[in-house]
């Protein structure tokens, strides 16, 4: 691995999140941004640090359920808050006091600690309301000094209008303290600004900060129970902490119900086939959550009526809280990844109604796709899922991978369910399907035995990983020599395309599970752990991002959910095999004894699982903890099936 001096501005913070010095840091100006969500409002939080060490702060709101003109995929209102709406000032004897930045911390709720050098010390707390039309910002006084103090607050109020689909909006900030303030030495005082929206006609409300935080903090402490993984590598454990955290909390109350949606000030009230179908669904069903799991069964549910006789392409996006669509790059190959994504969530789920009810939709799909395929045997789409960003050509890589494995699982959910023939046929298919796409695909490239992404590039591509994740290896070593490779590699994961700077985390995240899904664990735990460390520590934290220079490294959400995977899929080997079966093929470094993962859901039954590594004989013993514990062994490179329930 090409080593890469790396600037670390956060370290692991004692209590459950991470911390950034900034009496350390020699390294300022700097600033960085971040998005917490509720239900009805996304909180996109940029902060800088100038050299003196002040901290100011821009806050900009999205509010999903107040829909504007026109109503399309970014039509949900915005409010930008900055001065003193979001840096308020304090006064004392007629003068503002002046602060200076101590530390910056995070741990799903967003904390900047600074102080005037002669004993008081103010924290500003940044967090949505879980379930409430409403954000706040608690700033919480100390009096650290020897003396009281006489304060007051600047006058923060602020109201305004905006226009949209359902008439005047309106929104406001308004504090919970006003006037003048007293504090004793030793003791604290929280006031609460609250940032709200609504329809005109609607009574306005007063949003309790302090209920509010609590709710937040309850939101956070359902995420790190849920799926809580241990291994010996703390970044790791708290990177993928970060990421429960940002893929389930981006889920928003719409007409259509609970909806997951990217966010990214951009993408809310709307669902696609790649970030929720296939990326963040999936993972859902493994978390056992109710509304994460809701908002994956209802995005299925949209889609159904499009899938019609005709077999017309169903649209890349429903957006507008279910009331239009997106389709403006044609077909991306929609069709397989809702019938990879969808057919995994059902297996993992176990919901034998649900899986009826769906599993038509599953059918639909895979019948297109078929109608889909050319004389060479592989599938036909207009682009694919960077929607012609980059060449894609008629026929690209990732669409037939993704069919090739959604038969595989499609077959297993038609066993399930009684349809014995169509599993066969499923399976037939997918064979004829796996060997169109070495002979078609399969070439070498820059001296490397690995795919050509599509018909009209020879270029190395990152979505070249693809076929490792879908079990299809007969490159794995070109290809994976290829992916880290310096023609693809950089800091912060794959290019692209060879020769190009733009990178997608997405292709990244992708191919550090098929690293690991092909066994080659050792170079995979290598480039995961720079990977985390990066994104958790560096520069630009603390989540998984969608790209560069588009949109700014903006914390989509579904890219969190792929990262979980990478440990779900790739590192535990985890695939289900019927709705209460499921294999395990562990892939541990060779320096870890044991990793754990808590709190697992799988065919609706709850479990922890640990596996234990025994190098000096190369076997793991796999430990699945329900009422009772049941031991599976398995050598390395091998895989067991769990039997659940």
């Amino acid at each position: 691995m090409e080593k890469y001096k790396e600037s670390l501005r956060w370290k692991l913070d004692k209590y459950d999140g991470i911390l950034w010095d900034l009496d350390e840091d020699r390294v300022l100006p700097h600033g960085d941004h971040l998005e917490m969500s509720g239900k009805y409002v996304s909180q996109y939080v940029a902060y800088h640090v100038d050299e003196n060490k002040k901290v100011q702060v821009e806050q900009t709101l999205v509010w999903p359920f107040l829909r504007m003109i026109p109503n399309d995929t970014h039509g949900s209102m915005k409010t930008v808050h900055q001065g003193i709406v979001v840096n308020p000032k304090i006064r004392m004897e007629g003068r503002i006091v002046d602060f200076t930045g101590e530390q910056i911390t995070f741990d799903g709720i967003l904390r900047i600690w600074e102080n005037n050098g002669n004993g008081i010390q103010i924290c500003r707390s940044f967090y949505p309301s879980p379930d409430e039309k409403s954000a706040f910002l608690k700033l919480s006084i100390n009096n650290n000094g020897m003396v009281p103090i006489v304060f007051s607050i600047s006058d923060c109020v602020e109201k305004g209008t905006q226009r949209g689909v359902h008439g005047i909006y309106v929104h406001e900030c308004a504090c919970s303290r006003k006037g003048q303030l007293s504090l004793e030495p030793g003791c604290s005082m929280d006031i609460f600004f609250s940032y709200s929206a609504r329809k005109l006609m609607e009574d306005p409300v007063l949003y309790d900060g302090r209920i509010s935080e609590a709710k937040r903090c309850n939101f956070l402490m359902e995420s790190r129970d849920s799926l809580e993984l241990i291994t010996p590598d703390p970044i790791l454990n708290q990177a993928f902490a970060f990421a429960k955290i940002r893929s389930t909390e981006s889920i928003f109350e719409t007409k259509a119900g609970l909806l997951h949606s990217p966010g990214g000030l951009h993408y809310y009230a709307a669902v696609w086939t790649n970030d929720q179908a296939e990326y963040a669904n999936p993972f859902f069903a493994y978390t056992g959550r109710k509304e994460p799991i809701e908002s994956a069964i209802h995005c299925y549910r949209l889609y159904q009526p499009f899938m019609g006789p005709g077999y017309e392409a169903i649209p890349s996006s429903i957006v507008a809280e279910g009331n239009d669509i997106w389709e403006g790059k044609g077909d991306r190959g929609d069709a397989a990844m809702y019938a990879y994504g969808a057919s995994r969530f059902l297996l993992t789920l176990g919901d034998e109604e649900i899986a009826r009810e769906l599993f038509p939709a599953i059918k639909w799909c895979l019948t297109y796709c078929e109608k889909k395929k050319t004389e060479e045997g592989v599938i036909f789409s207009d682009s694919d899922e960077l929607e012609g960003r980059f060449p894609s050509g008629n026929t690209n890589l990732a669409t037939s991978c993704l069919t090739y494995e959604a038969l595989r699982t499609g077959a297993i959910l038609a066993q399930e369910l009684g349809e014995t023939k169509l599993a066969e046929d499923y399976l037939n298919r997918r064979e004829e399907l796996g060997e169109a796409i070495e002979q078609y695909f399969g070439a070498r490239i820059r001296g490397f035995d690995t795919y050509r992404y599509c018909e009209t590039s020879d270029a190395l591509r990152s979505w070249i990983c693809i076929p490792l994740t879908m079990g299809l290896t007969n490159r794995k070593e070109g290809t994976i020599d290829a992916l880290f490779s310096k023609r693809l590699w950089n800091r912060d994961g794959l290019a692209t395309m060879e020769g190009d700077h733009t990178f997608w985390d997405r292709s990244t995240l992708y191919a550090l599970r098929g690293t690991f899904s092909a066994g080659e664990t050792e170079l995979g735990i290598e480039y995961l752990a720079a990977y985390s460390k990066r994104r958790t520590l560096g520069e630009h934290v603390p989540y998984p991002v969608e790209a560069y220079p588009e949109g700014n490294q903006r914390h989509l959400s579904a890219e969190s959910a792929l990262y979980c995977r990478i440990y779900i899929e790739g590192l535990l080997g985890l695939s289900p095999t019927g709705f209460k079966r499921l294999t395990c093929r562990p892939a541990l470094p060779k320096t870890w004894d044991c990793v754990i993962l808590k709190r697992i859901q799988s065919g609706q039954n709850l479990f922890d699982l640990e596996i234990r590594q025994d190098t000096r004989h190369e076997t793991y013993e796999i430990l699945v903890c329900q009422e009772e514990q049941k031991s599976y062994f398995c050598r390395r490179g091998e895989s067991v099936t769990i039997v659940l329930g």
